[in-house]
C-alpha cells in the first residue's frame, strides 16, 4: 500500500502539459500505434543483429602494432552495434599446458591462473578476433600457449563461429603471416562449427607504434565493422 501511495504521489506531482496529443498538429492517431510498433521492431532487429565479440590482443609490448590493429577492430565492431570486449594478455598469468588431460573430465584446467577465465568468455562469444605479432613466421608463443590451455573446450559446447586473425611484422612479404594463419586454422578445425572468417596483415612495422598512420588501421576498423 505504501508503494502504491508513493507511485500515486509521484504521478500527481508531474506537471500537466498544455497541449494534448489530439491537439498536436503533428499527431496522427491512425498511424500512432503503427509507429510505436515499428520502433519496437527496429529495436528488436538491432538486438537480433548484435553479436558478442571478443578481441584477444596477445602482444606484451607497450605500444604494440598488433595491439593497435586490435583496437581498431574493436572500435569497428562496437560502432556496428555489437557487444565487444577486448582482452589483453599484458599482466595475465598463463602457464604452459602440462598435457595431463584432466580438463577433458573437469571441463576446466587444473592450473589455477588466468586461462580458465578467458576460456569461459571465449566459449560464450560468437566472434573471436586474435591479434598477434609474427615471431619467426609464426604466432606469438603466448597466443599458442593460451590456445593450448583452452583445451577444456574440446568436449564442451561453444558459441563462437567466426574467427579473425590480425597480424603485424617487420617483414612485409605477403607470405609472412601464412604459417600463423595455418596454425590458427588448426585450432578452428578442432571446433568444426567455427571458421577462419577473415585475416588482416600489416608488414613493414617493427618499432613500437610504427603502424601509426598506416592505412591498415582503417582496414582493421572496417573488418571489425563487418563482423
Amino acid at each position: 500500500m505504501l508503494l502504491y501511495n508513493f507511485a500515486h504521489d509521484r504521478i500527481k506531482s508531474i506537471e500537466p502539459v498544455d497541449v494534448t496529443f489530439s491537439e498536436n498538429p503533428d499527431f496522427d492517431p491512425e498511424h500512432f500505434f503503427d509507429d510505436v510498433i515499428g520502433v519496437s521492431n527496429t529495436v528488436k532487429q538491432k538486438n537480433c543483429n548484435m553479436k558478442k565479440v571478443i578481441v584477444i590482443s596477445t602482444s606484451l609490448r607497450h605500444g604494440s602494432n598488433s595491439d593497435m590493429l586490435a583496437d581498431q577492430f574493436f572500435l569497428g565492431a562496437k560502432d556496428a552495434g555489437n557487444d565487444v570486449e577486448k582482452i589483453s594478455l599484458v599482466g595475465k598469468n598463463i602457464r604452459f599446458c602440462k598435457g595431463c588431460l584432466a580438463c577433458q573430465k573437469l571441463g576446466r584446467c587444473v592450473i589455477d591462473d588466468d586461462a580458465n577465465g578467458i576460456m569461459e568468455k571465449v566459449m560464450k562469444t560468437e566472434v573471436v578476433a586474435w591479434a598477434t605479432p609474427i615471431y619467426y613466421y609464426e604466432m606469438s608463443g603466448q597466443m599458442k600457449t593460451l590456445i593450448d590451455r583452452m583445451n577444456a573446450m574440446y568436449e564442451q559446447d561453444y558459441l563462437f563461429r567466426d574467427v579473425y586473425l590480425l597480424t603485424t611484422a617487420a617483414d612485409d612479404d605477403e607470405q609472412t603471416p601464412k604459417r600463423a594463419e595455418a596454425g590458427l586454422t588448426g585450432w578452428t578445425d578442432c571446433y568444426p562449427k567455427s571458421r577462419l572468417a577473415g585475416t588482416l596483415f600489416c608488414g613493414g612495422v617493427n618499432h613500437a607504434r610504427e603502424i601509426e598512420g598506416n592505412p591498415k588501421l582503417q582496414e582493421a576498423y572496417e573488418l571489425g565493422k563487418s563482423v
